[in-house]
């Protein structure tokens, strides 16, 4: 064989050779990347399984009791229209911007003012509300204190180093200054209502809990005993120290991991006093449920109505403010407040926008709606007006 013919033969020897080659690393390169899927799928479920702030999940047995609810199918809680609604914002084209008033920073520019907390008035006898921001509230109702989603933390999410910051310092240091507390209310176990760090420093001093069927898990994980939890279905209602207590519909969802989405139930709550009629929504997408809380309950001196957060790729979820107004209508609120806002950017809309757009509709409708400074305590007394101080200008 010539030396021509030979380093042609060799040539097409390392031709044949390198497809193959090239086959092999290829298939390593796809083992290796299959193998990294899984470990960090493995690693991921371990941390949520292990780290206490996603909580806990409904038994075996609480599932049992669950598929008896009309509002649960298939393992899952759920949300049935019981009329048919028009003029859905679903309707229109998403879009990553969904403004159409003044404000358009998602972000305030600094630290947003906190009124310094009056600890004389919070205590005293009087029916009053205290906002800490997004949906945590105080009611100083009948001489007891009850919070509402207490979601006093820095940040809305399980970890501290990723998601939605406070616009404020964190509120947790108030706990240690807050009077004995006779009850907490929960309206669903998403991060930007139910906080590990708040339930955590808090339980010690709080005499019960109420909260939709399967967030009392989360509770107990955290170390809350059972037999101060109270569990509620929609329209489901309890006494507690001389108030009526009532659970609503709302159009959402809940879940606090990846595989556990709508596996606790969410809603608003209703609390009867005996001068106060106080009304909570909880999240959710404007639906027929409103009509009927205001003809069982309504109405109500106070509605703390959800109106932030919005986009119209989630429009069933959350609320528009024009949404809210009408909300706070149908359940006859003879005050509304509007909540959702104020504290975490979780929507692409400017931060001040729901409660410009909320007062520019309350305006047409005649709606007295008030916008209390977060940390201002607003006395609830039936013969004395609400003022509105536009403090998000400031």
């Amino acid at each position: 064989m010539s030396n021509t013919e030979e380093i042609t033969t060799i040539q097409k020897l390392n031709s044949y050779g390198k497809p193959k080659a090239k086959r092999r690393i290829i298939k390593k390169i796809l083992i290796y990347f299959l193998v990294l899927i899984v470990v960090l799928g493995v690693v991921i479920s371990l941390f949520i399984n292990i780290h206490p702030a996603f909580g806990g999940n409904p038994s075996k047995e609480q599932k049992v009791v669950y598929s008896s609810f009309d509002n649960y199918d298939n393992g899952k809680f759920v949300y049935r229209v019981t009329k048919k609604m028009t003029g859905s914002a679903s309707n229109s084209p998403s879009t990553f911007k969904d403004s159409n008033s003044v404000g358009n920073q998602t972000n305030p520019a600094g630290q947003i003012p906190i009124s310094e907390l009056d600890w004389n008035k919070i205590n005293s006898k009087e029916d009053s509300l205290t906002w800490f921001g997004h949906s945590a509230f105080l009611l100083s109702i009948d001489n007891k204190k009850i919070l509402i989603d207490p979601m006093l933390g820095p940040i809305a999410s399980p970890v501290s180093f990723v998601g939605p910051k406070r616009y404020s310092k964190d509120l947790l240091d108030i706990i240690e200054e807050m009077p004995p507390i006779d009850a907490v209310f929960i309206t669903h176990d998403h991060y930007d209502h139910l906080d590990y760090q708040s339930i955590r420093k808090l339980k010690s001093k709080v005499g019960h809990f109420f909260v939709p069927y399967g967030v009392s898990n989360h509770l107990i994980r955290w170390g809350v005993a059972k037999d101060k939890i109270t569990e509620l279905n929609w329209w489901d209602e309890t006494e507690f120290q001389g108030l009526t207590i009532a659970l609503t519909p709302s159009k959402h969802f809940s879940g606090r991991g990846i595989l556990n989405r709508d596996t606790t139930l969410w809603g608003g709550w209703v609390i009867l006093g005996k001068q106060i009629r106080f009304f909570t929504s909880g999240d959710g997408g404007y639906d027929a449920h409103f009509k009927d809380i205001g003809k069982k309950y309504g109405p109500f001196d106070i509605a703390l109505i959800e109106g932030g957060q919005y986009d119209r790729r989630w429009s069933w979820a959350h609320m528009f403010p024009e949404e809210s107004v009408q909300a706070n209508i149908d359940v006859r609120g003879k005050h509304m407040m509007l909540m959702h806002w104020g504290a975490f950017t979780l929507a692409n809309h400017g931060w001040i926008e729901p409660i410009e757009r909320a007062l520019k509709e309350a305006n047409k409708n005649d709606v007295n709606l008030i916008a209390p400074q977060i940390g201002e305590t607003v006395p609830l007394d039936r013969r004395l007006p609400i003022s509105v101080s536009s403090w998000w200008k400031k």
